[in-house]
């Protein structure tokens, strides 16, 4: 049994979804992990992890056009409002998403499905630095 860290750093310019699943892929084939978890939690309160379609970009776009529906960029509806107008409805978005998920290794590969990848959903419309740490445990 053995466990493995690795802080992936994305740079992200604006309120869209970032794939890392190849950056994932990479780490795992890269320490040849064979059956584990491996655990990715991001450290950010305005920002979030999802496993969502990656073949068809309409899909993303819905996505983000539902979620601003659903959480209007709107300060007359928010108390914390000091940072912009995306800062409240960032922190909501990151509420109703991830800031972590666990998936399997089976046999040296990541069990998604086929159309499955791995995104930081980016909630802000500025430009940030964000990290997903990966955790991996097992043999």
């Amino acid at each position: 049994m053995k466990q493995e860290f690795y802080n992936l750093e994305i740079k992200t310019e604006g309120q869209r979804f970032y794939e890392f699943t190849n950056n994932t892929l990479n780490w795992i084939n890269k320490n040849n992990f064979q059956n584990g978890i491996i655990n990715l939690s991001i450290q950010h309160t305005s920002a979030s992890l999802v496993i969502q379609e990656n073949a068809d970009p309409d899909v993303q776009r819905d996505m983000i056009s539902y979620f601003d529906k659903l959480v209007p960029m709107n300060n007359s509806l928010y108390s914390h409002t000091a940072e912009g107008k995306d800062d409240m409805p960032a922190h909501i978005k990151s509420a109703l998403t991830n800031n972590q998920i666990s998936l399997s290794i089976k046999n040296t590969e990541l069990l998604l499905g086929t159309w499955q990848g791995i995104f930081l959903f980016e909630h802000r419309i500025q430009p940030h630095k964000r990290i997903i740490i990966h955790h991996f445990i097992g043999n």
